[in-house]
């Protein structure tokens, strides 16, 4: 487990220019699906963002002796969160959900939950494309169905990851920096508290939906029942294998992992038994059964080309960050809870969790607070949980949410617009609930 903490001291400091590549690839990630949705879906012309923006990035580093900086940012954050990712991706990708149920709000709201419970162990992106076509596809009969989609982008795609570092990508961030992994069982509170308002809010929500449904749509819907059945169940052995394997291959359990001159394999001991599993999973898994799920490696792939540009170019970011951190005037827990929140919506809840990471680890703190990560307990809370919670706001603030919208659309779902995701349903819902739980947790 490598950590940015552990990287050279700098005795000069930079500017902020050098940060120009990493803002422009975040704003290609926001615009280019609007601007140019054709050219940016091909994840060729990603790939080359990435490297074109890399490029200069990799220069500077090297002028300035800065290259350790980037080798803690390939090796110690993008290796493991690209495993780590591809193994969920490709395990999940392996179980299929088939079925119909009659789409009553207290099933919807059942099917929502359990998914808002496998997204901390599954990850989000698990989660999310494990249930989403069995959630379509139980309400294919109904003619109100936009509502559900939206909740299940919020409480699957997103809130529900928030237990363990293989929920969402941010934790898992944190977790390389020194959180230890049942550390964010400690979010148990927060969680079951936004887990609670979500479902309920649904619930209410769904139900009175379910009243304006026309008879024709509910006999259809009571009509087409199936049994709800489970295949490529083996693949949560694999699933276990990843749990253990973050939790316990790391220098808390395995302290020469840590050590400076320990061999390649050994730092990255997880990251290959990570590998094994996923390789094993995939030639295991009948092929029919990811023909069933959809599967293709797209996904996994754009994830890679596109973070794999992020990681290099936020190097010089990170560093400004940690120099400049004392003059930002974030004291407060609940500062960062907004100042991550509101840029893990509109950017990337990842680098943004790891850049508020790096201003408050360079803040001194004294004696009696309690450090998780070389950062105060409750700041480091309020990072964790705003960048999970907040990733819902947007389409583009966590990986799954344009996955999920894709997905409903694919199967003529009219989904709201861009703007209309976010003045139709996540300012109306989830601000008022995330405002909510700042007043009750971090105050």
């Amino acid at each position: 487990m490598l950590l940015i903490n552990a990287s050279p001291e700098l005795t000069e400091q930079i500017s902020l220019w050098p940060s120009i590549p990493f803002f422009i690839i975040l704003l290609a990630i926001a615009v280019g699906p609007l601007l140019a949705e054709h050219w940016w879906e091909n994840n060729r012309n990603k790939l080359m963002v990435s490297v074109l923006l890399s490029v200069p990035t990799i220069f500077y580093l090297v002028y300035m002796d800065l290259t350790e900086h980037l080798k803690h940012q390939v090796f110690g954050d993008y290796l493991p969160f690209i495993v780590l990712l591809t193994s969920l991706f490709v395990i999940t990708g392996g179980i299929h959900l088939s079925g119909d149920i009659k789409a009553k709000p207290k099933v919807n709201t059942l099917f929502l939950g359990i998914g808002f419970v496998l997204a901390s162990f599954m990850g989000t992106t698990g989660a999310a494309m494990l249930l989403i076509r069995p959630v379509i596809n139980i309400n294919k009969q109904r003619e109100f169905s936009v509502h559900t989609i939206l909740f299940f982008i919020a409480a699957v795609a997103n809130c529900g990851g928030l237990l363990t570092p293989l929920g969402d990508p941010p934790l898992l961030m944190l977790y390389l920096r020194g959180a230890s992994f049942t550390w964010f069982f400690s979010l148990l509170p927060e969680w079951a508290f936004v887990g609670t308002l979500l479902l309920t809010s649904y619930f209410f929500i769904d139900s009175y939906y379910y009243k304006k449904e026309t008879p024709s749509h509910l006999e259809a819907d009571a009509r087409e029942i199936q049994p709800i059945r489970i295949t490529g169940a083996l693949n949560f052995i694999f699933l276990l294998g990843v749990v253990l394997s973050v939790a316990f291959i790391n220098p808390d359990v395995i302290p020469n992992m840590g050590e400076e001159n320990a061999s390649f394999a050994l730092k990255h001991l997880r990251e290959i038994v990570l590998v094994a599993l996923t390789v094993i999973a995939y030639y295991v898994t009948p092929h029919k059964i990811r023909v069933s799920n959809k599967f293709s490696w797209g996904p996994i792939v754009e994830v890679a080309v596109v973070f794999i540009g992020i990681f290099i170019t936020m190097t010089p970011t990170l560093i400004y960050l940690s120099q400049h951190a004392p003059s930002m005037g974030l004291t407060e827990p609940w500062h960062y809870y907004y100042a991550t929140g509101f840029l893990s919506a509109f950017l990337d809840n990842t680098p943004t969790a790891v850049a508020f990471h790096s201003v408050a680890s360079s803040i001194p703190y004294a004696d009696h607070i309690p450090l998780v990560a070389f950062v105060s307990e409750k700041v480091l809370s309020a990072i964790a949980t705003s960048a999970v919670f907040f990733g819902a706001l947007t389409y583009i603030g966590n990986g799954p949410n344009f996955m999920v919208k894709s997905i409903a659309e694919d199967h003529k779902i009219k989904m709201p617009s861009f703007f209309g995701y976010m003045f139709k349903f996540s300012f109306l819902i989830l601000l008022p609930i995330y405002i909510l739980t700042q007043l009750l947790f971090m105050s």
